[in-house]
C-alpha cells in the first residue's frame, strides 16, 4: 500500500461523519488495498458496531469511490474496544475495560431498567457486557435478569467469585448471595465494604464494559464508586418532572466533582402512550431532560416511554431489549448504548495499563 493512497483515503474519509459521535471516521482507517481497480478497506470503530454496516458503509463507499484508479469498494467493518482514562489514583478493575456507572440522584426513575437494557444492547451490538448491581440495601439485578443461582468461587482461587450470566451478560449482585427477603441492615462504611468487594473480587472474564447500576441518591456508595473505583464515564437518567431532574442535576455535579465523565442524560418516561387508543401524553412534562442536557453541556443520549411492557418484561426476568430486540422501544436502547458508546470512544485512553508496576 502506497503512503499516497492512504492519504488520500484519509483525506476521502475525513468528510464522513460517524453518525453516533459527530467525530471524522478519518482515525478508523486501519488497512487498505488496491488491486485491479478493487479497493479492499478495513475500519475499526472504537465501540460496538456488529449493527451499523448498512448505516455507515454506502457513505463510506461513495467517498472512497472518488480515487483515482478505484472502480469497486469493499468495507470491512470491524471494532477494537479499548480501555480508557479513568480518575486519577482508582486501580483498575481485572477483566474490565471501562465501567459505565448508571445514576439518577432519585429513585424510582427506571434507573435500574435502564442499566440492564443499555448493558444488553451493547452486547447485542457486539461488545463483552456485564452488569453490577451496586444497590446493597434494595438489589434489583436478580429479578431484572430472571436469575436465581447462587454464585460459586473460582476454582483454584478461592478468593474470587465468578460471575453469574443471564441473557449473555456477565452479572453480580448481592442479591445473589442473600436470600431474597432478608433486609441488609448495614451501616456505610459497611456496605461500601461489600460494593467494593463485589466490584472487585468477580472474576469478571474479559469485559469491553462493566455497567454499574447505582442506587439512587449521592451518598457513602455513590461516593466510594466515584472516588475508588475506575469508572470511564457516566449516564444519568432521569424523568422530564422537576423533582426528579432537580437530583439527577445534583447526581451529575458529584461526577463531574471527581473528574468523571457524563457521557450523556437518558430521559425515562418520556412520554405515555396509551395502550387501547395510541394517545400519546406526556405525563411528567416535556422536554426536561433536553433542557437539563443542554443547560450542563452534555448530550441528550435518548428519550424512553412509558411503556407497560417495560414494566411487564422486567418484572418477568425478560428485559425488553432480549424479549422484543426489534421492537421500538429496543431500538430506542440500543441508539441510547450506542450513543454512550460512541461517545466514549473519542475519550482518552487508558495508557497505564499498558505498562508494568515499577517496584
Amino acid at each position: 500500500m502506497s503512503e499516497t493512497l492512504r492519504t488520500q483515503a484519509e483525506t476521502a474519509l475525513d468528510s464522513v461523519v460517524d453518525p453516533w459521535n459527530g467525530a471524522s471516521l478519518k482515525p478508523a482507517l486501519h488497512a487498505l488495498t488496491l488491486e485491479a481497480g478493487r479497493l479492499r478497506v478495513e475500519l475499526r470503530l472504537g465501540y460496538p458496531s456488529a449493527g451499523l454496516a448498512a448505516e455507515l458503509v454506502p457513505a463510506v463507499q461513495a467517498a472512497l469511490a472518488r480515487l483515482p484508479g478505484v472502480q469497486t469498494v469493499d468495507v470491512a467493518l470491524q471494532h477494537s474496544i479499548a480501555a480508557h482514562a479513568v480518575q486519577q489514583g482508582a486501580q483498575a478493575i481485572a477483566g474490565v475495560k471501562n465501567v459505565i456507572a448508571v445514576g439518577s440522584g432519585k429513585g424510582g426513575v427506571g434507573k435500574s431498567t435502564t442499566a440492564v437494557n443499555l448493558a444488553l444492547a451493547l452486547a447485542r451490538e457486539g461488545a463483552r457486557a456485564g452488569v453490577l448491581d451496586a444497590d446493597v440495601y434494595g438489589p434489583s439485578l436478580p429479578t431484572l435478569l430472571g436469575v436465581s443461582d447462587k454464585p460459586h468461587l473460582v476454582e483454584g482461587d478461592e478468593r474470587r467469585i465468578a460471575p453469574l450470566h443471564g441473557h449473555g451478560l456477565q452479572c453480580m449482585s448481592i442479591g445473589f448471595l442473600i436470600e431474597p427477603d432478608a433486609p441488609m441492615v448495614w451501616r456505610g462504611p459497611m456496605a461500601t465494604q461489600a460494593l467494593e468487594q463485589l466490584i472487585r473480587d468477580t472474576a469478571w472474564d474479559d469485559l469491553d464494559y462493566l455497567v454499574v447500576d447505582l442506587p439512587p441518591g449521592t451518598g457513602d456508595i455513590q461516593l466510594t464508586l466515584a472516588q475508588r473505583v475506575p469508572v470511564s464515564g457516566a449516564v444519568i437518567v432521569s424523568t422530564p418532572q422537576d423533582l426528579a431532574l432537580a437530583d439527577a442535576v445534583k447526581g451529575l455535579k458529584m461526577f463531574e466533582k471527581v473528574k468523571v465523565p457524563i457521557l450523556g442524560i437518558v430521559e425515562n418516561m418520556s412520554t405515555h402512550i396509551c395502550s387501547q387508543c395510541g394517545h400519546e401524553e406526556h405525563i411528567f412534562g416535556a422536554g426536561g431532560g433536553a433542557r437539563m442536557a443542554e443547560r450542563h453541556g452534555v448530550p441528550l443520549l435518548g428519550s424512553l416511554p412509558l411503556d407497560i411492557r417495560i414494566r411487564e418484561q422486567a418484572d418477568g426476568g425478560q428485559p425488553t431489549v432480549s424479549a422484543e430486540p426489534d421492537g421500538a422501544v429496543a431500538r430506542a436502547y440500543r441508539e441510547i448504548a450506542l450513543r454512550a458508546a460512541a461517545g466514549l470512544a473519542l475519550r482518552g485512553k487508558d495508557y497505564a495499563r499498558r505498562f508494568p508496576k515499577i517496584t
